[in-house]
């Protein structure tokens, strides 16, 4: 070899050299930053109401009600067996202790979050079963980190239940934490998993699938470890852009950024690496190979990844400030992924050269193995029936679309939300037993002075409402004359008591009453609450589904349209699918109310599962029509699809299951949304992979032909 030779072999490996380094450079920086993500999260659902939502608006001046109350989170404790006045009076007596007491693994007593001045005690219930505590815990709890750097309010809520159980254990009762405050700190303790067990779950499956996927002890190395950089430096970066308040992010986020960008970084190397596998039989050297192998790649990836960041800031237009956050946390994610497969991963390749694929190491000898076996045989299955199959597959997939108009997606109560029974759940329904069941969580009306009387008397009339006091200067204590009425700026709050559980549907369905009877008096009346705050939350979400949707379709078109250079091939996609998405809801219908037993879906779920089944589903057919495309203009589109099919359909198919992999680990996490996002998701890419992409595109452009490519040029071939 000439040294003119030997110059040229030396250069793309210096090149590969110093894109690796300055990617080691960067995940020095940004893989602290990640390590952090947690503790800049926000979980509280009233903080993602838009400012026009009533809710909000009730929330902003109850806020001047509670200032020398800072009363903003009801956490309840409960204790279940027979009472007498022996044990309220031991209770009490250890509730003037309770401040005292350390939050577990700190030196922090829990006073630290008590409102000061505030007494503490118990209530009997009416048929002297139960006595109940409402603990007046500080806003902050719900923000502030303990000194050993864990969320505030789990830690409490867990010191608060050692510290009951052994109390109620001494006198012959049962103890439970519940309330807003305690559902919470559940549902905080339950994202803590995204850190560990989540991550951790997730790498381990994306490990095993590429090991059984190359047959090689070192090759599935590189693309996890750069799907590993992809998402330490995404969530660098969301770190930073929400340490500074410039995006939102919350547990849901954070544990959907984890699965994306590993599944999509994954996804990206398997078909760069078999593009890469195929050109290394053409070429000499290995640089060669993958220079060829990014041409060929490069317009997918991109197109693909432009479709998912597209459909995800679509989300910016929500009105919840969860799902905006959402948007460009995903966006942040997938140019994350993108980035690092077409920069890091193929600098790994070439300075590892043809020996990683060892024990299979694709010599320089023209041969495409791909044009052989399983998928040859599917091709040739494709080719003989085209029509008979297409038409056969559209009325399976519509048959199951049809049970997705029974979807229950009316919403969650935070009791459901979870997929295991925790304490703050079974004490909300021992609560129900033993006191009216918005008992330490009321709605709040803001009303004029003059209208109390006229609004108390509307709202004894709404079935649904136990009882409606004001709130007074000082909380009512038993055996006590009641305090004063607060007036503030000539208002009052009154609070409606729910017969039913606060936070479930059924209480929701109360607030439009509500509103409509006290309208009636004043339309400038504010209903607010937790359980307003729910309603709110679920009008938002329909009214974001309304929107977003067509929204996407739309930009998926365009998209689409642009790469094919195709109106017909663009629509023809995205119809198959929209297909596959409400054959996916159908599924999900009958999985969620037979198998799993859910009660519902949250009403976000629809659009949730739209944005990543559609924008995802729609990579596969991306993946498989810009490789048709490219082998319609050499041999004719009839010949092209099959071969676009035969050699795409291995990479494709591992790619849809290591992506369907990664969203089933969502169930991991003991979240009804998360398992019900992950199974869709999962279910969706499976069966746009193994039966949209497979059978129905295939079958479809082999019967329609040329026309296919209409209005291009290649409509002829």
């Amino acid at each position: 070899m000439s040294s003119t030779s030997i110059k040229k072999s030396r250069r793309p490996l210096a090149y590969a050299l110093l894109v690796i380094f300055l990617w080691f450079g960067a995940s020095g920086v940004f893989g602290p930053l990640f390590g952090k993500l947690s503790t800049v999260q926000e979980n509280d659902n009233s903080a993602f109401l838009p400012d026009s939502a009533e809710s909000t608006q009730a929330a902003k001046i109850i806020e001047k009600f509670n200032q020398d109350q800072n009363q903003n989170l009801p956490t309840l404790v409960l204790y279940v067996g027979e009472v007498d006045q022996t044990k309220i009076a031991a209770l009490n007596a250890h509730l003037s202790q309770l401040g005292s007491e350390k939050i577990i693994g700190t030196d922090v007593p829990i006073s630290k979050y008590l409102t000061e001045g505030e007494q503490i005690f118990a209530f009997p219930s009416q048929d002297g079963k139960a006595l109940l505590v409402n603990l007046p815990f500080k806003s902050e709890i719900a923000t502030d980190l303990l000194p050993n750097n864990k969320p505030a309010l789990p830690e409490v809520i867990e010191t608060l239940r050692e510290d009951s159980a052994e109390f109620a254990k001494s006198v012959g009762l049962t103890s439970n934490v519940t309330g807003i405050g305690a559902l919470l700190g559940d549902l905080f303790g339950a994202f803590e998993g995204i850190d560990s067990s989540l991550l951790l779950t997730t790498l381990v499956v994306v490990a095993l699938i590429l090991i059984v996927v190359y047959r090689s002890p070192v090759l599935w190395i590189l693309p996890l470890f750069s799907a590993v950089i992809a998402l330490s430096t995404a969530g660098g970066l969301v770190y930073l852009l929400t340490k500074n308040d410039i995006i939102d992010l919350n547990g849901q986020s954070q544990g959907i950024l984890s699965v994306l960008v590993l599944g999509a970084a994954t996804d990206y190397a398997l078909l760069l690496i078999s593009r890469y596998r195929e050109e290394l039989h053409h070429h000499d050297h290995p640089a060669q190979a993958m220079k060829a192998a990014l041409k060929g790649v490069f317009e997918p990836i991109v197109a693909s990844g432009a479709t998912v960041i597209s459909a995800l800031l679509v989300l910016l237009l929500s009105d919840l400030s969860g799902n905006r956050g959402l948007g460009p946390v995903g966006a942040i994610g997938i140019a994350a992924a993108m980035v690092v497969i077409l920069t890091l991963l193929p600098a790994l390749l070439v300075a590892f050269g043809r020996w990683v694929f060892w024990p299979r190491i694709p010599r320089n000898d023209d041969v495409n193995s791909q044009l052989t076996g399983t998928w040859a045989k599917i091709g040739s299955a494709v080719e003989k029936r085209p029509r008979k199959l297409w038409i056969l597959t559209a009325i399976v997939l519509s048959i199951l679309a049809g049970f997705s108009t029974t979807l229950n997606a009316r919403g969650l109560s935070t009791a459901d939300a979870f997929t295991q029974r925790p304490d703050s759940v079974v004490g909300l329904e021992l609560l129900g037993e033993h006191f009216p069941g918005g008992s330490g969580q009321p709605t709040e009306l803001i009303v004029p002075v003059s209208l109390v009387d006229s609004v108390s008397s509307a709202l004894k009339n709404v079935e649904g409402v136990s009882s409606v006091e004001p709130m007074r200067m000082t909380p009512a204590i038993p055996g006590q004359p009641l305090s004063e009425v607060k007036v503030v700026e000539g208002k009052v709050v009154l609070n409606a008591t729910l017969a039913l559980n606060p936070d479930s549907v059924e209480a929701r369905e109360i607030i439009p009453v509500i509103r409509q009877a006290v309208h009636a008096i004043d339309p400038k009346i504010l209903v607010g609450g937790s359980t307003a705050v729910a309603y709110d939350t679920d009008v938002s979400a329909n009214r974001d589904n309304r929107t977003i949707i067509p929204i996407v379709l739309v930009l998926i078109t365009i998209i689409l349209g642009l790469l094919l250079r195709s109106i017909l091939s663009a629509a023809l996609l995205l119809g198959t699918v929209v297909l596959s998405f409400f054959a996916t809801l159908g599924a999900c219908q009958l999985v969620f109310e037979n198998i799993f037993g859910f009660k519902g879906a949250d009403t976000s779920f629809p659009l949730f599962a739209f944005i990543f089944l559609v924008a995802l589903g729609i990579d596969y057919n991306i993946f498989l029509m810009t490789r048709v495309r490219e082998e319609s203009a050499k041999i004719g589109t009839r010949a092209g699809v099959i071969k676009g099919l035969t050699v795409t359909g291995g990479v494709i198919t591992s790619a849809g299951i290591v992506l369907a992999a990664t969203f089933a680990v969502l169930g991991v996490l003991p979240l009804v949304f998360l398992a019900e996002l992950g199974f869709a998701v999962a279910f969706g890419v499976l069966l746009d992979t193994l039966i949209v992409r497979t059978i129905l595109v295939p079958a479809l452009v082999h019967d329609i032909g040329g026309k296919v490519w209409w209005p291009s040029k290649l409509q002829n071939s």
